[in-house]
C-alpha cells in the first residue's frame, strides 16, 4: 500500500508558505498605507498600530524563514537539523516587539503634553481596513495548520515507527502567529473606537492614551512569547506537556519498577522529543513499541528514546 505521508507534509508546508506569503504582502502593502495615513491624520494611534504591524510583518519574514530552515534534513555536526531555527525565530520577534513598544511608548507620553488634533474619519477608515486584513490573515493562518499532526517515535534498540496522528504536533509557530494577528485585528478595533470617540467629543487627548494602552497590550502579549521562547531555547519541556501524567503514564506498566532520567525537550515550536530510563522487572515484551506510539497519540511527543534497565543491574550512573 502507497506511502502518502510525505505528500501529505509536502502539501502542508506549501499551505504554510502560501499563508505566510499572504500575510506577509497584505499587512506589508497596509503598513505603508497606515504610516502614509498616520502621518496625514497626525494621529500617533494609527503610527502606534503602523509600527506595531510592521513589527508583524518582520516576525512573519522571521518565521517563514525559520519554518523553511526547519525542514531542511539533519547533515554533519547539526544532528536535528535546523528545528529550533523556529525557537529563535519566536526569541529575535519577541525581542523586537519589545524594542518597538518601548519606542511608542515615549513618542505617546510626550505627545500627553500638547497632544495633536487627528483626523478622526481618516482613523477610522484606516484601522478599520486594519481590522479586516489582521482577521483575514489570522484565519489563514490558522487554516494553513488544521487537521495536521505529525508523530514518529524511535526505540533506542528496540524498535522504529512512523505514523502520523492528527490532533497532535500542531505548529505553536503558527499558532502564536494566529493569536498575534488576532491581537492586532482587536488593537485595529480600539483605533476604530478612538476615532468615533474623537468625531463626538472632540478630547484629543484620547489618542495618546489608547497609543498607551495598545504598547500595553503589545507588551503583556510579548512578555509571554518572550518567556515560552526563553524556555524552548533552554531546553525546558512545552509547556503543554504535562511531566507528572508522563512519568505516571511510562510507570504504569507492571513491568516498570522505576522511571528515572526522564527529559522532555522542543525540537522546535512543533516537534518534542523525550527521553527515559525504564527499570523492569522481567521481560518487558512490546513496553517501547506501545509507550512510543502512546507518547505520540496521547502527548504529541514524536521522538521518543526509552533505554531499558533490568532491576538486577547496578544503579544506573546517569540517574538523575
Amino acid at each position: 500500500m502507497p506511502d502518502h505521508s510525505h505528500d501529505h507534509d509536502h502539501d502542508h508546508d506549501r499551505r504554510i508558505d502560501r499563508a505566510f506569503a499572504f500575510g506577509v504582502v497584505l499587512n506589508s502593502a497596509y503598513v505603508v498605507a497606515e504610516f502614509g495615513y498616520g502621518f496625514a491624520a497626525d494621529s500617533v494611534a494609527l503610527l502606534a498600530d503602523a509600527a506595531h504591524n510592521l513589527g508583524d510583518v518582520l516576525g512573519l519574514l522571521i518565521a517563514w524563514g525559520a519554518a523553511w530552515l526547519a525542514r531542511r534534513s539533519p547533515s554533519g555536526q547539526r544532528t536535528y537539523g535546523l528545528r529550533k531555527s523556529t525557537v529563535l525565530a519566536a526569541l529575535a520577534n519577541a525581542l523586537l516587539l519589545i524594542a518597538a513598544t518601548g519606542a511608542l511608548t515615549w513618542e505617546a507620553i510626550e505627545r500627553l503634553a500638547d497632544p495633536p488634533a487627528p483626523t478622526a474619519v481618516t482613523m477610522m477608515v484606516v484601522a478599520g481596513i486594519g481590522v479586516v486584513i489582521n482577521l483575514l490573515s489570522a484565519v489563514i493562518l490558522l487554516r494553513s495548520d488544521q487537521g495536521h499532526g505529525h508523530g514518529h517515535g524511535q526505540g533506542h534498540g528496540h524498535s522504529h515507527g512512523h505514523g502520523h496522528e492528527h490532533g497532535h504536533g500542531s505548529d505553536l509557530n503558527l499558532r502564536g502567529a494566529f493569536v498575534h494577528m488576532a491581537a492586532d485585528a482587536a488593537v485595529s478595533l480600539g483605533v476604530v473606537v478612538t476615532g468615533a470617540l474623537l468625531l463626538f467629543t472632540g478630547w484629543r487627548w484620547l489618542d495618546p492614551v489608547v497609543s498607551l494602552v495598545i504598547a500595553v497590550v503589545i507588551f503583556v502579549g510579548t512578555w509571554s512569547l518572550l518567556r515560552e521562547a526563553l524556555n524552548l531555547a533552554l531546553d525546558a519541556a512545552p509547556r503543554h506537556i504535562d511531566l507528572d501524567r508522563v512519568r505516571a503514564y511510562l510507570g504504569e506498566h507492571p513491568r516498570v519498577v522505576e522511571v528515572h532520567d526522564l527529559h522532555v525537550w522542543a525540537l522546535g515550536t512543533r516537534d518534542v522529543a523525550l527521553t527515559a530510563h525504564l527499570v523492569v522487572d522481567g521481560q518487558a515484551g512490546d513496553l517501547v513499541r506501545d509507550a512510543e506510539r502512546e507518547l505520540s497519540t496521547r502527548f504529541g511527543i514524536a521522538h521518543s528514546t526509552l533505554q531499558l534497565e533490568s532491576s538486577g543491574d547496578r544503579p544506573c550512573p546517569q540517574r538523575c
